[in-house]
């Protein structure tokens, strides 16, 4: 029997091979691998450019801590019994007739008439005659504390016999002197230059000039400050201001108390 339908089943058929295509048509592209990639890497480059870059300071090495500034005024330059009291002629000890409450007798190198110095003073020049001696430099005291009547009685005698303006080059008026203190030591090798400015060229001077510093000692009346200071150059008078003061000194190249704390120079007594 003919089956009268098969005629519109191609019809049919036909309509919906047209409907496939046409979705065919509208199906995206496939990614392309490729293209893909390119575009992530510009996208992970900057976020690792970014760390490294945020990162860079933490790997630098922290500064060093810089040493604090030297406190000039630590300790007072006007009171008589602070190590670091600056007397001059422009500035006498106040009480003029102080006298140190600790004296003591200096030991470990010749003492003949037995002179006193403070303390402090008193070991730290024993450290240092110590190390010379092993240096092979013989230290010795030729004087050291001195009280205002003792000072009274030696510039009278140099006034007698040189006249007032030449003992002001070289003695200090009563109340005016370092050695009133008991922080000021003249020291002597024993030889033909004791109290004498030829003691700078002997082995001892040397020696005394180079190392002092490192115990606590400065050379009060340096060569060419006469007009700072008031008196002529003595390099067998030390006096002792501490370890702290005379290296700093040593290590910035002043040779003066009046310079380092900024005082006026003291070439002559006031009027």
């Amino acid at each position: 029997m003919k089956d009268s339908s098969l005629p519109n089943i191609v019809p049919l058929l036909a309509a919906g091979l047209l409907l496939l295509s046409g979705c065919a048509a509208e199906i995206p592209p496939a990614p392309n691998p490729t293209a893909s990639s390119a575009s992530a890497s510009p996208t992970a480059t900057p976020t690792q450019t970014a760390t490294e870059t945020s990162a860079a300071p933490d790997a630098q090495p922290p500064a060093a801590p810089q040493p604090p500034a030297f406190d000039a005024a630590k300790f007072s330059i006007d009171d008589p019994s602070s190590l670091w009291v600056v007397s001059n002629k422009l500035r006498p000890l106040n009480p003029i007739s102080f006298e140190p409450a600790d004296l003591a007798t200096p030991s470990g190198l010749p003492n003949p008439q037995g002179h006193t110095l403070r303390t402090p003073a008193v070991e730290a020049l024993a450290t240092m005659a110590a190390d010379a001696a092993a240096a092979g430099i013989n230290l010795s005291i030729t004087s050291g504390y001195r009280s205002y009547n003792t000072q009274v009685g030696l510039y009278n005698g140099y006034v007698s016999r040189d006249g007032s303006a030449l003992a002001d080059t070289y003695s200090a008026r009563p109340g005016h002197s370092e050695h009133q203190t008991g922080l000021a030591v003249d020291l002597t090798d024993g030889g033909g230059c004791t109290l004498d400015t030829c003691f700078a060229g002997t082995a001892a001077g040397q020696w005394l000039a180079a190392n002092a510093p490192t115990y606590g000692f400065v050379l009060r009346y340096p060569e060419g400050k006469q007009g700072i200071t008031g008196f002529m150059f003595e390099p067998w008078h030390f006096r002792f201001v501490g370890a702290e003061l005379s290296q700093h000194m040593a290590t910035t190249g002043t040779s003066t108390l009046e310079e380092f704390f900024g005082l006026p120079a003291a070439p002559d007594y006031a009027p």
